[in-house]
């Protein structure tokens, strides 16, 4: 089956306007916190745009804290989030050290939130999470990076430990916490790079079954080992082959 050519630089200019375009609007007001986004059929008409397009966006936004995805309902605005004392931004994340630490710092967090979650969780915690979980796999199949749906998971974590504070953490780090979403998502996925994160993604299952197990430490070990893993692999990609 042959399907139509888009050029790759030209999907990220296009990526990149929607999100400047929604971004400015948030920023602005003129999107308030806890107003719908319009539906993927709507944007794509307004701006022109394919769906492909429209997700990848969302993705970004997802990323970047500013909206947030419920299941069977659409997506939200979250807003940009307290302009709190802490917050790192992407100019922050210019080495390789730099991003270094930030894992370090999500190992030491969220490792106790993946157990606390596995202690507090409602079903309802564990929908969205596989709801996450899904649409990494769906954008991973589809030849695009997951970096808005590995946000998510983890948010969802932070949420079920029914403690604000990680959430809010979570939402101040932001898009900085992924350490892929400061590369180019809009490039089509190699073999390689789609072996590596249906890697990812099993990593998340992992800890997404603790959870559901309600095995506190389970989760624990299995949240650890994964950033532990991401860090190794950012290690790793830095040094080169």
């Amino acid at each position: 089956m042959s399907h139509p050519f888009v050029p790759a630089r030209r999907t990220r200019s296009l990526t990149a306007d929607l999100v400047q375009s929604l971004g400015d609007s948030i920023r602005d007001g003129r999107l308030q916190p806890g107003i719908k986004l319009p539906r993927e059929a709507d944007l794509m008409q307004e701006y022109g745009v394919s769906r492909t397009v429209v997700r990848e966006a969302i993705s970004r936004l997802q990323a970047a804290g500013m909206v947030e995805t419920r299941h069977g309902i659409g997506t939200f605005v979250v807003g940009l989030g307290d302009a709190t004392t802490f917050r790192i931004a992407p100019d922050q994340l210019g080495t390789l050290n730099d991003v270094i630490a930030v894992l370090e710092l999500r190992i030491a967090v969220e490792s106790e939130a993946a157990a606390l979650a596995a202690a507090r969780r409602g079903e309802e915690h564990l929908r969205a999470m596989r709801t996450a979980l899904n649409a990494f796999a769906t954008a991973v199949e589809e030849g695009r990076d997951a970096v808005g749906p590995d946000f998510q998971f983890h948010l969802e974590i932070a949420r079920a430990t029914q403690n604000p504070r990680f959430a809010d953490l979570m939402g101040t780090l932001g898009g900085t916490m992924i350490p892929r979403a400061r590369l180019d998502v809009d490039e089509p996925l190699t073999t390689q790079r789609r072996d590596y994160l249906r890697r990812v993604n099993a990593e998340h299952e992992s800890v997404f079954n603790a959870i559901a197990n309600r095995d506190a430490d389970s989760a624990r070990a299995a949240m650890r080992t994964h950033l532990v893993n991401s860090r190794e692999r950012r290690r790793r990609a830095a040094v080169g082959p």
